[in-house]
């Protein structure tokens, strides 16, 4: 269960959480590689084609930055053949909410509509 943590800084001030949690979300791919994994565990190559456009080296990388901040978990799988999967952590599962509200707002306001 989420402790609760209190927010409160001064006027206009950038509060540091707020800071650390753009540092890891707002890096390109971060945010669409968790919501890729909002419907269960996935292996590389899945979220290599659910996502499209990133490079394997990029999506390496990314993984193992999310999986140092705690938000996913790498399981490794003896074979043959051995596998790898992703899954969101306790700590990613509590980002969904936030990410559906963020992408809820981003369809009715960054989306470009048809006149």
């Amino acid at each position: 269960m989420p402790r609760e943590i209190d927010v409160t800084h001064e006027p206009r001030a950038c509060d540091g959480a707020l800071r650390d949690a753009f540092t890891l979300l707002g890096k390109r791919w971060n945010g669409v590689l968790l919501g890729s994994l909002m419907h269960g565990p996935a292996g590389f190559a899945e979220l290599r084609t659910a996502i499209g456009g990133i490079s394997d080296s990029v999506l390496s990388g990314r993984l193992v930055e999310l999986a140092e901040a705690g938000v996913i978990e790498r399981t490794v799988e003896s074979g043959p053949p051995v596998s790898v999967s992703y899954r969101l952590t306790p700590s990613g599962e509590a980002l969904m909410p936030i990410l559906e509200g963020l992408t809820r707002w981003a369809a009715g306001n960054l989306c470009t509509r048809e006149s």
